[in-house]
């Protein structure tokens, strides 16, 4: 980073996961001790969307960078406009929480030597083309990218920074590394998402209601086949998602999720050639919606889909996100669990969207303090291959995590399956 002052452009400016994340730097600039203080304190911040929010929204949000703030409505699909942006702006380092094209916005950075964090694969092709690529989107996106990942040499790039993917990476990576010697059979994330209205008469009988783009979960519960890795491999049943369920047990918590397809478990997996899955429980209103349409799932997509967003109306519940490494007689776990009510207190944001904001905090630090060789990043290989303090920035805003062993295993992905109905 040698320009002497810091600008930086955030994409999706007007989404949940922004809103946390403009909520955290709202902090971090007034914070003399936050690890990124000394660089944004007075720099310039650029927000793109394509629908773009008047500046009383942000006023809102995070009133101390408002004298730093240009706002911009823009397509992102338009590359030549945004590289025009970076040009014009100077831009340091862009901050893609938006539903763009990864290798797209991967290009326009390389080109100008920009540093780029995002928190998933977008792939505009695969998405306008859903038909070709149903059951298996998240793959394909996997493959395009990784045909250009490493041609990017005048990039520092930190992808699929989320929460997961992004942070889980770093629980796994934790906890194996604290017992070397003992090589998991398995890794797990898990995720049980208890985020709902506080008054039920909120909620309205045929609306798909989740804690973040109903859109993009829709993707991983309906259009993808149950993904997980083994040796090295991705695997599918040839099941809907939610006709399957998979036990967790995490201490004295135990639940039971549905088997979805994730970046996280194929970089994790391939990386350390141990099984993996990401398994996920949602809230029982919008399960319920699904499972009821297994024989018509098409019709989800025609119903009303709505962001359980708390200043719509008070959330209850809670968001559990971690790892589950399966040894041959017993099991480790770590998660961190936010509740809604905690977090609307102090950001004004719901669990989900902060805990993805925190992935994209500690990637944009490290970025903005470590040095680290050019290149295309995913969390594992961040940690596995560069020095830096990824696990100290995240944990400036996201703290108490929990760890601890199940003295017994339920063993691996097979056997933790129950069939909801046969077919």
């Amino acid at each position: 980073m040698n320009q002497s002052k810091l600008v930086i452009t955030i994409l999706g400016s007007s989404g949940g996961v922004a809103k946390s994340l403009l909520s955290i730097l709202n902090k971090a600039i007034t914070d003399q001790k936050d690890p990124i203080y000394q660089k944004i304190y007075d720099c310039a911040f650029h927000l793109i969307d394509y629908k773009q929010r008047p500046l009383d929204y942000y006023r809102n949000i995070c009133p101390n960078l408002l004298n730093q703030i240009q706002l911009h409505q823009l397509d992102l699909k338009d590359t030549i406009a945004f590289r025009n942006h970076l040009k014009k702006s100077n831009t340091s380092i862009v901050l893609d929480v938006s539903c763009a094209d990864t290798v797209e916005m991967l290009d326009c950075c390389n080109q100008l030597g920009v540093y780029y964090v995002n928190t998933a694969l977008e792939n505009n092709y695969i998405d306008d083309h859903e038909d070709e690529y149903e059951g298996f989107p998240l793959i394909e996106r996997l493959r395009y990218f990784e045909k250009y990942k490493d041609d990017y040499s005048n990039v520092k790039a930190i992808v699929c920074s989320g929460m997961n993917p992004g942070v889980v990476q770093w629980m796994a990576i934790q906890l194996m590394k604290s017992y070397p010697d003992e090589k998991p059979l398995a890794c797990f994330i898990v995720e049980h998402d208890t985020s709902f209205y506080k008054d039920l008469k909120k909620a309205k009988e045929n609306v798909v209601y989740s804690s973040w783009s109903p859109e993009c979960f829709l993707d991983e519960a309906i259009l993808s086949y149950p993904m997980f890795m083994k040796n090295k491999s991705p695997l599918y049943f040839f099941e809907h998602v939610y006709e399957l369920e998979f036990k967790v047990t995490l201490g004295d918590k135990q639940f039971h999720g549905c088997l979805m397809p994730h970046e996280e478990v194929y970089t994790l997996c391939k990386q350390f050639d141990m099984e993996g899955g990401f398994i996920y429980k949602i809230n029982d209103h919008t399960t319920e919606l699904i499972r009821n349409h297994l024989d018509d799932s098409d019709k989800i997509w025609d119903l009303q889909k709505k962001v359980l967003d708390p200043l719509d109306s008070l959330l209850d519940g809670e968001d559990l996100v971690g790892v589950l490494l399966v040894y041959p007689d017993k099991e480790r776990y770590m998660y961190h669990v936010l509740s809604n009510d905690f977090i609307f207190t102090r950001y004004k944001t719901n669990a989900t969207y902060f805990q993805a904001a925190c992935g994209v905090y500690a990637a944009m630090a490290v970025l903005l303090n470590d040095s680290i060789p050019n290149g295309v990043y995913y969390v594992d290989e961040l940690l596995l291959n560069t020095n830096n303090n990824y696990g100290q920035y995240l944990s400036y805003y996201m703290t108490d995590f929990v760890i601890g062993e199940n003295p017994q295993t339920d063993g691996l992905l097979l056997d933790r399956v129950k069939k909801i109905r046969m077919r």
